[in-house]
């Protein structure tokens, strides 16, 4: 499993009975999780003392429950990189921090490409944690979500970061739409990024099922990939999409074409209470080397 014990503003504290015990900074946050299927004992004090916890509803959805005061929006830093977080619908806060380890291996492959004119494509963006980290690398990078309000969340964190000024588009539309457009243009991408949810609707209600979706969807990546590409990096939350099944898929439309090699793992956080390492996803990456 691939993590970064780099994090200062955020910590996973302990992990149990559904739910993990989290840091924000200062802020301390109870949320559900689905992989959290321990009932490992609740010794650790914050369980007990926590500012807000997300509760699920028995009908579907949920709320936040305030214990203590806290900002409408404040920010956590990783390294140089500062994001703006909330307590959002659906447990969120805007930010996944396990994949400071994405962005980690991002920034070192562009670095050491030894390029000063990497080309990133950013697909299902969500706030821009990817970025604002190939930003400052000095990448141009093109950001697609279909969410108007993600687009504008990840400027603001660009603008926090410092990067709001750098070579970057930021593109509200369905993400396959703007790769089809991209494959009629000619643009090409030395590095492209995809986060894809689960189930989706892009903003004239187009529908996205992941698992029905994602090979076509690799296909037409591959399209959009330059003649010296660098990387293509695919995450999943989704239970169905294991590392290994992502790294087949890479491997038959993306390896057989360029070459290179795939390595796929799940990614996690490390508990600080003890020596797990919490499960958060998986990724896949297909490099030309």
């Amino acid at each position: 499993m691939r993590y970064t014990n780099d994090w200062v503003d955020y910590e996973l504290i302990d992990c149990s009975c559904g739910e993990k015990l989290e840091r924000w900074t200062r802020e301390i946050l109870i949320r559900p999780d689905p992989q959290v299927i321990w009932k490992s004992e609740r010794k650790h004090k914050l369980w007990y003392q926590p500012d807000a916890r997300y509760m699920r509803s028995n009908t579907g959805g949920g709320k936040w429950q305030t214990f203590n005061r806290i900002p409408s929006q404040w920010q956590v830093r990783y390294k140089d990189l500062t994001f703006n977080i909330k307590t959002m619908g659906f447990k969120h806060t805007g930010l996944f921090p396990e994949q400071a380890v994405n962005w980690d291996f991002t920034r070192e492959l562009i670095k050491n490409s030894g390029r000063s004119d990497v080309k990133v494509l950013n697909l299902f963006a969500y706030t821009g944690g990817a970025t604002v980290a190939c930003l400052k690398e000095n990448a141009s990078v093109v950001h697609v979500d279909a969410s108007k309000g993600m687009v504008q969340w990840a400027k603001e964190n660009a603008a926090a970061s410092g990067v709001y000024d750098a070579n970057v588009r930021w593109i509200v539309n369905d993400c396959k739409k703007f790769v089809q457009r991209e494959i009629r243009r000619g643009n090409k991408y030395d590095i492209v990024i995809l986060d894809p949810p689960s189930y989706g609707r892009g903003p004239k209600g187009e529908i996205w099922h992941l698992e029905d979706s994602i090979y076509e969807f690799i296909k037409l990546v591959e399209q959009v990939l330059s003649d010296s590409p660098l990387m293509v990096l695919l995450n999943s939350y989704t239970t169905g999409l294991s590392a290994s099944v992502m790294k087949y898929i890479l491997d038959d439309v993306i390896t057989s074409e360029r070459g290179g090699c795939v390595t796929a793992d799940e990614i996690g956080l490390p508990v600080s209470s003890n020596s797990r390492i919490l499960p958060c996803g998986s990724s896949a990456i297909w490099t030309n080397n």
